[in-house]
């Protein structure tokens, strides 16, 4: 018997989701519907794929060889759909897309209305989260990243930059004040970033020297939106990444701390895509769009062309 296609991607997606119920609500139908295909592609593929127990699913190693394999199945099958109709009715599908919480707020949110009106059968599914997602078995089809490692698994577009700088809540300087100097600094309740520890190198020019700061931290977190709330709510000082910080500056939610003392530069952003997937239409649909959307806040043109693989 052969596995039918419907019944694969549904597997893809429990094991994605990690119960069959998650993925029950999401299509709207009862549990012993999404069982039973289950059990139909466990019966064509002559094997259990699945093992339940207190813990949650479990993948046995015949359900790890299909998850692999079933997952470049349905991508080819997708890719030959998008090129005998991607031309005719434009773009359209579900897209994954992985990015930290913060640039979903910054970046994916504001410029999601303008994409939905441009490609108007694109779906965008957003799993906002500041780990490094497994874009294989997670079936994330962009990520979007700061920073590279050398992989011929991946395809990496540059669509942007991202700066950085500090910033307190008008909160926190009425009651502590603003440094003058990295001295002054170093003796604020500063928030460090316990995931990216190079995150928390500060350098500032002091004079013709530069300094720079090892930030320990007065609280530390994980998660960039937990970050961000912390400055927000007078925690301390942290760094932030601009799009996300100026327009809170605007509005006057944030002060900018030492803004012509730290030295931050650039880190280019990637869009990062499975190579068996970054040519897909719907795919090069969303990537194009969201390096055109930086471009016009950058206000100035980026580079189009394929930069190194990102992690």
């Amino acid at each position: 018997m052969t596995p039918q296609l419907d019944d694969l991607a549904l597997f893809l997606r429990i094991v994605e989701r990690g119960t069959l119920s998650a993925v029950a609500r999401e299509r709207n139908v009862p549990v012993s519907q999404v069982t039973r295909a289950l059990l139909r592609l466990e019966a064509a593929c002559g094997a259990r794929l699945l093992l339940r127990s207190t813990h949650g699913l479990s993948l046995t190693d015949e359900g790890d060889a299909v998850l692999a394999h079933g997952r470049r199945v349905l991508d080819a099958a997708e890719a030959l759909q998008g090129a005998l109709s991607g031309r005719a009715a434009g773009p359209a599908g579900w897209v994954r897309l992985s990015v930290s919480p913060v640039l979903a707020e910054a970046v994916v949110a504001p410029c999601l209305p303008a994409l939905y009106r441009r490609h108007p059968r694109l779906q965008l599914d957003i799993s906002a989260d500041d780990r490094m997602a497994d874009m294989a078995r997670e079936g994330i089809d962009i990520a979007l990243r700061t920073g590279s490692t050398h992989t011929d698994l991946v395809v990496a577009r540059q669509i942007g930059e991202l700066r950085r700088g500090l910033y307190a809540s008008p909160a926190y300087v009425a009651e502590h004040g603003l440094p003058a100097d990295a001295g002054e600094l170093e003796r604020h309740r500063l928030i460090a970033n316990s995931r990216s520890p190079s995150l928390n190198h500060w350098t500032l020019q002091e004079g013709p020297r530069k300094r720079e700061l090892r930030v320990n931290g007065h609280t530390r977190t994980d998660n960039t939106a937990v970050m961000l709330a912390l400055v927000l709510h007078g925690a301390g000082i942290a760094r932030l990444a601009e799009l996300v910080a100026q327009p809170l500056v605007q509005r006057g939610a944030l002060l900018p701390v030492l803004p012509e003392r730290v030295l931050v530069p650039a880190a280019p952003m990637y869009a990062v895509m499975l190579q068996e997937r970054h040519r897909l239409p719907k795919v090069r649909a969303c990537v194009e769009h969201l390096a055109e959307w930086l471009q016009a806040q950058a206000g100035s043109a980026m580079p189009t062309a394929t930069a190194p693989p990102a992690s």
